[in-house]
């Protein structure tokens, strides 16, 4: 069976071990694998690029982050043109899956890639989905590919930033991603030592924010020298947290193929208020993109591996419109298939009754 895959939105660890682990897997049960370039994008060109795949070139992949099939944003139900017109091109996506003699799609993301997966199995395209987002807001998964490395890459940073903080007697803010999920926010802040943390599914209070600093660091400027209190906090926001009175905050008014605006800049605006409304000097940082950079950490390594090779078994034994979902603690977790429509309409967030603090912004029971 000659078969395509493809890895669509961010970029993300596990992703060259999911393409292995599919080849590797797939070439024991009968598979051909084509490598489709660029996610999407490549089978809405009027000449695909494609890059046919073996066990020995993809031999070293899983050491590699990111993904060596690339990737875009594009969705091919709503491709903008020239003028700003609004075009559904997904009848050429259809035609080059035929021209190009494939039998089945393995698709590599998140709810995004997932959403035009589901569109076009309705239409009769036989699609198996592997989740991926280090936001870990896919529904119908207790895990997604990139998760761990970036959690591991921003405890790194957060607990690096207490250093200069404390030097300096700062409210450090980082900011992280996460834009309507805090999963990435509230387990790396508690790895890495932060004092506060704000997610999107709980509106904060800057007053209560104030608060919760001069109960740790007093009325004084942190900077007049030592004190048996703590001269530093760190603060980790999500992109997607807000104010009760406010809403997200965004880089620009743009929208992307899929009509998410960029957001970022609401760890900026904190530390503006915090200087003017408190005694303290605060400092901000937007960890970006590189907070999914670098190679994958041992557990998106191995998860996506099973991954991979779990889409093969599914591709093999004709299960489609089919997501791989993992239920249980990576890696030792229990893989099974769901409805590839389970990701619509829906995401997986923080169950905040269970794990969050209102009160202390931070996770129940560890106050910093």
């Amino acid at each position: 069976m000659r078969i395509g895959m493809l890895t669509g939105g961010g970029d993300a660890p596990g992703l060259n071990p999911a393409i292995k682990g599919l080849v590797y897997r797939g070439s024991e049960l009968g598979l051909q694998v084509i490598g489709l370039l660029d996610g999407w994008r490549s089978l809405v060109n009027p000449v695909p690029e494609v890059l046919p795949l073996d066990r020995e070139m993809v031999r070293r992949w899983d050491r590699d982050g990111g993904t060596n099939l690339g990737s875009s944003r594009t969705n091919p139900f709503k491709q903008v043109g020239a003028q700003g017109e609004v075009h559904d091109r997904s009848q050429e996506v259809v035609d080059n899956i035929e021209r190009l003699k494939l039998e089945a799609l393995v698709v590599c993301g998140g709810e995004d890639t997932m959403g035009v997966g589901a569109k076009l199995a309705q239409r009769g395209i036989r699609i198996v989905g592997v989740p991926k987002t280090i936001d870990k807001d896919l529904a119908g998964t207790d895990y997604t590919l990139g998760f761990d490395t970036a959690l591991r890459n921003v405890s790194e940073v957060i607990e690096r930033s207490r250093t200069p903080a404390g030097s300096h007697g700062w409210v450090q803010i980082v900011e992280v991603m996460g834009r309507h999920a805090g999963h990435l926010a509230l387990w790396s802040g508690v790895a890495g030592q932060a004092h506060l943390i704000l997610i999107p599914e709980h509106p904060f209070r800057y007053e209560r924010v104030f608060h919760l600093l001069r109960s740790r660091l007093g009325d004084s400027d942190l900077s007049r020298g030592p004190s048996l209190r703590p001269r530093y906090s760190v603060i980790v926001v999500a992109e997607g947290a807000r104010a009760e009175d406010g809403e997200m905050v965004t880089i620009d008014d743009r929208h992307d193929a899929f009509g998410h605006v960029r957001l970022g800049g609401i760890g900026e605006v904190l530390a503006r208020r915090i200087a003017a409304e408190t005694p303290y000097e605060a400092r901000a940082v937007i960890l970006g993109h590189p907070q999914r950079g670098g190679p994958p950490s041992p557990i998106d390594r191995i998860m996506g591996m099973l991954f991979g090779a779990r889409a093969a078994e599914a591709v093999a034994a004709n299960e489609f419109g089919k997501m791989v979902s993992a239920r249980g603690v990576a890696p030792a977790c229990e893989l099974s298939l769901v409805d590839i429509s389970t990701v619509l309409g829906t995401i997986n967030v923080v169950d905040v009754d269970r794990y969050y603090d209102k009160d202390r912004y931070h996770l129940k029971s560890i106050g910093m």
